[in-house]
């Protein structure tokens, strides 16, 4: 066995570039792209289009980056121009122990340096950097950069190696970065975001276009983890998210001017805050400003579509829209006063003539069994005859259609009374709004008028709108979300007490009001449609397929409370029936007779207990019942449910005052809401969800 060969120097390889972005602010770091893009931007290098000004789409096509200029330029929004870098080479910086890439140019001379030192394994190389600070490789794995304690004097001193030296390190694998995880190419649908009041979207003080990478980066991870299925047979790519800015062009008017010169100087900050938030609900209750508002907004979201599809040529999927507080009613009232195709509004009219038809006919049945007629409801059914036609029938058109002598005087008497009745009414000034007791009559300003009865009934959406030209989107929405929104509310103040259940929106045939349960701001929307019923907003499932375990808890307390309550009142109640009966010496004395009652007794005690538990003296809360998805609130969503609560998290449930204004603004990091959007979304495409989550329609 010959001698082992002795081992050389280390072989040089060369650095494996990233390329980073500089991300202006309060807080200035570099921050860098992901693989996909870092290899797209480097093979741009490479084919030498680096002379050229070239641009490199970046982050799902949401940035350019111009390679020539090394800037990367936002696409659909206004944003400063970041630098961007290709780095090879890094320095731990001062004050948040990140690692910050060196220059290009001072990269170069530092690998040149390193790769003779490997090369002839001649270490301790000293370089100089542009600002005058002293690089020393030791070896491969010490590398440090020394600063100067000051700068050079008057005699030209040079800098030593001196003050507190900085970790340098090669290539970005040995700097621990956060390299983001690339966005699929695919798009298969598109959302537009618009904000509510103030420039500021959440606890954090973050505009909507940070508010929304949030919300899409969350939309990414819970792509992964629930439609893995779909993403695996190449069926989905992803879901773009785009925000929508409204404030700024609404304080660019002017009126900021005009509010500085007559806001008191006293507790600035506060004044000033309101100025810049609270004031944009009164700005769009103000039709001047109204008209501001909803022409930035739409037009936005028709530039940012044309400019999407130029983009994306290929793309074929939907457009939906959603919008935070405030937002969610400039859209609602945009939505109400979309115009439909002629073809649409055909359909939709027939299928309200058919509605009406049926009502009707439903109508004079009720009237013939309340005569005790019917028998005759076929006949009636066969002449398509309504309550309207109905009451303009004559004894000869009933003795037509076959009806016998009896019923006829029964029918007749019937339209006389109703007629008499309206006389009456009619006659009598401020009764004709009272409403009619009888369930046949659904209106007593005339027998026959059916329309005018639903019309005082239900108000039109768009009573007490501000008097503004609404502009018309270029896409129909295909969904409509809503997060924390007082659309309720403010239809409420408006005058409209119920929505008709056979309304939908003119283009958009989806509608989702989601909310926190401690949200101040949120307020439903199916009692507006169904107030007669009494039912929960259906509870959104977390997005890890269960209820929150505080929440399972909370109900299984209260059912037990329940239980013994109604135990405890049982046993009281036997308690004192025994306290009120006969003395002792009369028990004594008829020991068989109250022995025969107390069993009796006990016996109607067993019996209430089993009881239906309709007839329980305590029932099972309504947070404890099933939740009832079944029930019909309309058509606003397409005869879905529409209002979704959120589950509060454990720390939220000690103190809902503490948590409302969190609740408000938390939707932007909230998988469940995530959740839902992204499956009513793919539910329109046939994909569904992995594993159906419990609680879940």
């Amino acid at each position: 066995m010959g001698d082992p060969q002795p081992s050389g120097p280390p072989r040089y390889e060369p650095v494996s570039p990233h390329w980073f972005h500089r991300r202006t602010g309060v807080r200035e770091r570099w921050e860098a792209f992901s693989a996909q893009d870092s290899e797209r931007l480097e093979r741009a290098r490479a084919a030498g289009k680096e002379n050229e000004d070239v641009v490199v789409p970046t982050s799902g096509g949401r940035y350019d980056v111009h390679l020539k200029k090394r800037q990367r330029v936002a696409v659909y929004w206004e944003e400063e121009v970041s630098e961007v870098r290709r780095c090879t080479w890094f320095y731990k910086g001062d004050k948040d122990n990140k690692y910050v890439p060196y220059s290009e140019a001072f990269s170069e001379e530092l690998e040149e340096a390193y790769m003779v030192a490997v090369t002839l394994d001649e270490w301790k190389k000293k370089l100089e950097s542009p600002s005058r600070e002293v690089i020393i490789l030791h070896n491969p794995k010490l590398m440090v950069h020394y600063q100067p304690v000051a700068a050079s004097d008057d005699w030209g001193s040079t800098p030593t190696e001196q003050g507190r030296p900085r970790t340098v390190k090669r290539g970005v694998e040995n700097i621990a970065a956060e390299i983001p995880n690339g966005e699929p190419l695919q798009i298969d649908h598109l959302v537009f975001v618009v904000h509510g009041i103030g420039p500021a979207c959440d606890i954090r003080f973050r505009s909507i276009i940070q508010c929304v990478n949030d919300f899409r980066a969350v939309s990414l991870s819970m792509l992964q983890a629930h439609f893995r299925k779909a993403q695996e047979q190449q069926q989905i790519g992803r879901v773009e998210f785009l925000p929508v800015n409204w404030h700024s062009a609404l304080h660019s008017t002017g009126v900021d001017v005009d509010l500085e010169r007559i806001t008191l100087p006293s507790i600035n900050r506060l004044r000033h805050f309101i100025n810049d938030t609270i004031l944009d609900v009164f700005f769009y209750n103000s039709s001047t400003y109204c008209q501001t508002i909803v022409d930035t907004v739409a037009s936005e979201m028709n530039r940012l579509y044309e400019l999407f599809l130029q983009r994306n040529p290929l793309f074929s999927g939907g457009v939906s829209i959603a919008g935070h507080s405030l937002g969610s009613l400039i859209l609602f009232d945009l939505l109400t006063n979309q115009k439909a195709d002629p073809e649409e509004d055909e359909h939709r009219e027939e299928g309200s003539r058919t509605a009406s038809s049926s009502r009707g006919t439903e109508e004079v049945k009720n009237i013939l069994q309340k005569l005790e007629l019917s028998e005759y409801c076929d006949v009636f059914e066969k002449e398509k005859m309504d309550r309207q036609a109905l009451f303009l029938c004559t004894e000869q058109n009933l003795r037509e259609m076959g009806i016998p002598l009896g019923p006829r005087m029964k029918i007749l008497h019937y339209i006389s009374s109703k007629a008499e009745m309206q006389d009456q009414s009619a006659a009598a000034p401020g009764n004709s709004g009272e409403r009619g007791a009888k369930p046949a009559s659904p209106s007593q300003h005339d027998p026959d008028s059916t329309a005018d009865a639903r019309n005082c009934q239900y108000r039109d959406v768009g009573l007490g709108q501000v008097s503004a030209n609404y502009p018309q989107l270029n896409y129909k929405p295909t969904i409509f979300f809503a997060f924390g929104s007082p659309i309720g509310m403010f239809l409420t103040v408006r005058g409209v007490k119920r929505i008709d259940p056979n309304y939908s929106l003119p283009t958009c045939k989806g509608f989702f009001n989601i909310f926190h349960p401690f949200d101040p701001v949120a307020y439903r929307i199916e009692p507006m449609i169904v107030p007669d019923l009494e039912f929960e907003p259906m509870l959104l499932p977390h997005h890890k397929g269960r209820k929150r375990m505080h929440l399972e808890l909370k109900e299984g307390l209260t059912r037990m409370s329940v239980d013994l309550k109604n135990n405890l009142l049982g046993s009281l109640r036997v308690a004192w029936q025994s306290f009120t009966r006969a003395p002792l010496p009369a028990v004594e004395a008829g020991s068989a007779d109250a022995e025969a009652e107390a069993e009796a007794e006990a016996g109607a005690e067993v019996s209430m207990e089993q009881q239906p538990p309709d007839t329980k003296p305590e029932e099972t809360p309504p947070a404890v019942r099933e939740e009832a998805s079944q029930i019909n609130v309309g058509m606003l969503n397409g005869g879905n449910r529409i209002d979704y609560v959120l589950q509060e998290k454990p720390i939220e449930s000690f103190n809902e005052y503490l948590f409302a204004l969190q609740g408000h603004l938390c939707y932007w990091e909230s998988e469940d809401t995530v959740l839902l959007v992204l499956k009513e979304i793919y539910q329109t495409q046939g994909i569904t969800l992995d594993q159906p989550l419990p609680g879940s329609h």
